[in-house]
C-alpha cells in the first residue's frame, strides 16, 4: 500500500499549486496518513473515508486553511483530534467509526462559524459537550452518538437556532430534559446536503492537464480555451465533486440521507442514555420534527398530551423509561406517525381509540405496561375505564398525571374536617368517652413532661448548670 501512495503523490505532484479536490475514499489504503497530504494548501474538500489509516491525526492538518469539507470516517486514526484556530471555511467534517478519544475541550473546526455538519459519532470521545459549542450558529446536523459524553444535557445546544438533526444517542448524558430544547425551531435547510464549491481554473493548469495528454474545452463560449492578451484566463465552475450524506437511526433501523431528503429531515434522539425527571410539555412545539426517540432512559410523569402538535412525526419512542398515566387519546390526531412505541413503562388505563394510525400499531407497541388495556391488548377494561376525553380536562391537568392535584386538595380537606367534626360531637354527646379521652389526654402529657425532663437531666451540660 505505501507503493500505491507514491503513486498517488507523484499523480498530484504536478498540480500541487492547484489541487482543490481529493477523494480517495472507499479502497484499501492503510498505514499513516501521507505527510504530502499536508503540503496542499489549496484543498477544499478532502473524502478519505472507508479506507484503513491509522495513527493520530496530525497537527500539519492545520496547515489546509481552505479546507471546507473533510471526512476521515470509517478509518482508524487514534488518540485526540487536533487543535487549530486558523481553520474558519470548515463547514462539514465528519469523523465517525474511528478510534479517536480524549475530551473536546478544543478542537480544529472550534471557530468555524459556518460549520453545517459535525458527526463524531461512534468513537471513544469523553467528558462533557463544551461551551464554544454555542458559537456554531450554522451548525444543522450534531451526531455524536456512541461515544462517552457525560454530565447534564448541554444548555447551550439550545442557542444553535439551526440545528434540525441531533443524535446524542449511547452516551452517559444525566438530568432533566431541558426545556429550552423546545426552543428549536428544525426548520429544512439546504445548507446539510450542499457540499458544492466553486473552483477557479487558469489557464496555467490547462496547460499542465496538457502534459498529462489532457486538454480543456470551454463548452460555453463554444471553443477551445487559451490565454487572451499574454494573461491566463480564469473561470469559475460550480462543483459537487463530493454529496453530502448523513446516517441517523429511526424507525427501528439505520437510514442514510443525502439530497433534498436531507435538507427536508429532522430528528432529535436522546436515546440510551440517563436522562431523568419528565417531559417537557412544550417539546410539543417541535412541530417541524419528524423523528423523536427518548427510549432507554429512566424518564418518568405523564406522557404529554402537546404531542399531539407533532403533525410531521413519523416515529415516537418512548419505550424502557418509567413513564406512567394513561397514553393521551389526542395523539390519534397524529396521521404521520407510522412507528410509536412506549413499551416497557408504567403506564396504565385504556389504550387510545384504534383509529388513524393507532389502529397499525400492534401488542408489541405497549408491551411491558401490565395496567394498560383494551385492543389490540387482551387485556380488557372494567366498565369504570374509559378514554380520557380531550374536553374534559386541560393539558395542565394531565401533566399532573391521572388524578387531578386540586380535586385531591379539596377532597382531602373536606374529610379532614369531617373527621374532626364527628369526633367532637361524640365527645359532647357522651359523658363516658369525654372523661375517657380528657383522662387519655392527661395522662399523655404527664408522660410526656417527665420524658423530657429526665432526658434533660440525662445531658452533661444541664448537670453542670445545676
Amino acid at each position: 500500500m505505501a507503493t500505491t501512495l507514491m503513486e498517488i503523490c507523484r499523480i498530484f505532484h504536478p498540480l500541487a499549486l492547484v489541487l482543490k479536490i481529493l477523494d480517495i475514499s472507499d479502497n484499501h489504503l492503510s498505514g499513516k496518513l501521507p505527510r504530502w497530504l499536508w503540503s496542499k494548501t489549496s484543498l477544499k474538500i478532502l473524502a478519505l473515508a472507508n479506507n484503513q489509516f491509522q495513527g493520530p491525526i496530525p497537527m500539519q492538518l492545520c496547515n489546509l486553511d481552505s479546507l471546507e469539507f473533510l471526512d476521515l470516517s470509517q478509518n482508524h486514526p487514534s488518540g485526540t483530534i487536533p487543535f487549530c484556530s486558523n481553520l474558519l471555511k470548515m463547514r462539514h467534517v465528519h469523523l465517525s467509526r474511528n478510534k479517536l478519544s480524549g475530551p473536546q475541550s478544543h478542537a480544529f473546526f472550534w471557530r468555524s462559524s459556518s460549520l453545517v455538519t459535525l458527526d463524531l459519532s461512534e468513537n471513544n470521545l469523553t467528558g462533557e459537550i463544551p461551551d464554544w459549542t454555542d458559537t456554531l450558529q450554522a451548525l444543522s446536523v450534531l451526531l455524536l452518538k456512541a461515544n462517552h459524553f457525560h454530565g447534564k444535557f448541554p444548555l447551550h445546544l439550545c442557542k444553535l437556532y439551526s440545528l434540525s438533526i441531533v443524535d446524542l444517542s449511547e452516551n452517559k448524558f444525566s438530568g432533566p430534559i431541558p426545556y429550552c430544547l423546545s426552543n428549536l425551531t428544525l426548520q429544512p435547510r439546504s445548507e446539510k446536503s450542499n457540499a458544492e464549491i466553486g473552483i477557479s481554473i487558469s489557464s496555467s493548469s490547462d496547460e499542465v492537464l496538457a502534459d498529462m495528454g489532457l486538454k480543456t474545452y470551454d463548452l460555453i463560449r463554444n471553443k477551445e480555451d487559451g490565454s487572451a492578451n499574454g494573461f491566463p484566463t480564469l473561470r469559475s465552475y460550480p462543483l459537487s465533486f463530493t454529496e453530502e450524506e448523513i446516517e441517523f437511526s429511526t424507525k427501528s433501523a439505520s437510514y442514510t440521507y443525502k439530497g433534498h431528503i436531507l435538507d427536508s429531515f429532522s430528528g432529535i434522539d436522546l436515546s440510551c442514555n440517563q436522562l431523568t425527571g419528565i417531559i417537557p410539555p412544550g417539546l410539543g412545539n417541535l412541530s417541524e420534527v419528524l423523528d423523536l426517540n427518548f427510549s432507554h432512559n429512566n424518564l418518568t410523569g405523564p406522557i404529554p398530551s402537546t404531542f399531539s402538535k407533532l403533525k410531521q412525526v413519523e416515529s415516537l419512542d418512548l419505550s424502557y423509561n418509567n413513564l406512567n398515566g394513561r397514553i393521551p387519546s389526542q395523539l390519534t390526531e397524529l396521521n404521520t406517525l407510522e412507528v410509536f412505541t412506549v413499551a416497557h413503562n408504567n403506564l396504565s388505563g385504556p389504550l387510545p381509540d384504534m383509529k388513524a394510525q393507532f389502529g397499525t400499531f400492534d401488542e408489541s407497541s405497549y408491551e411491558g405496561n401490565p395496567f394498560l388495556c383494551g385492543p389490540p391488548l387482551k387485556n380488557s377494561c372494567s366498565e369504570g375505564d374509559s378514554p380520557e376525553n380531550p374536553s374534559a380536562s386541560s393539558g395542565e391537568d394531565e401533566e399532573h398525571g391521572f388524578i387531578d392535584m386540586g380535586d385531591f386538595y379539596i377532597t382531602f380537606g373536606v374529610s379532614y374536617a369531617i373527621i374532626m367534626l364527628g369526633i367532637f360531637i361524640a365527645l359532647y354527646k357522651n359523658p363516658y368517652w369525654r372523661r375517657a379521652w380528657f383522662y387519655f389526654i392527661e395522662e399523655r402529657s404527664t408522660a410526656c413532661y417527665f420524658f423530657i425532663v429526665d432526658s434533660l437531666h440525662r445531658l452533661p451540660c444541664f448537670r453542670r448548670n445545676i
